[in-house]
């Protein structure tokens, strides 16, 4: 029997992030994002309209035209990172020294959340045009890491 490759860590946590995103209903992006803290996920989140409003994909989307990494008040969606954060406050669960496992790049907005949040590292595979939001994630202290984007 061939023995497969074992996944390292960090792939085992962008995996389930990349199915978490599965979920979205943006029009743009699909997003997943978990919080991880010793190896075992406290939440998840995916990119969508707030709970109980009509989605992009049902209403259409305000963005439309808008470059990326702009315009975020025009953006009906909650983000994956704040999704999950607010999953974390709902049920009582602390994200501090928490990983972040995102499958992109946290904007201005999300990393001003980690960084008040106390989360040690953020793990992402693909980038935002908002630089930014890693110089402040980087001056807070927080761990950055782009993980090399997986061709299925």
């Amino acid at each position: 029997m061939k023995k497969t490759e074992r996944p390292s860590v960090d792939d085992y946590f962008m995996e389930i992030a990349s199915v978490v995103a599965k979920r979205s209903t943006c029009l743009h992006n699909q997003v997943g994002a978990l919080f991880v803290k010793n190896k075992r996920i406290l939440t998840t989140g995916y990119n969508g309209a707030p709970s109980g409003l009509d989605h992009c994909d049902v209403s259409g989307c305000a963005r439309e035209g808008v470059a990326s990494g702009t315009r975020h008040e025009l953006c009906r969606a909650v983000h994956a990172e704040q999704n999950a954060i607010i999953q974390a406050a709902l049920h009582g669960i602390s994200i501090e020294g928490a990983t972040l496992y995102c499958t992109h790049q946290p904007c201005i907005l999300c990393a001003k959340m980690m960084i008040n949040a106390q989360v040690k590292k953020v793990v992402y595979q693909q980038s935002y045009p908002d630089e930014t939001a890693l110089k402040f994630l980087e001056q807070a202290g927080i761990e950055t890491s782009k993980l090399k984007e997986k061709i299925l």
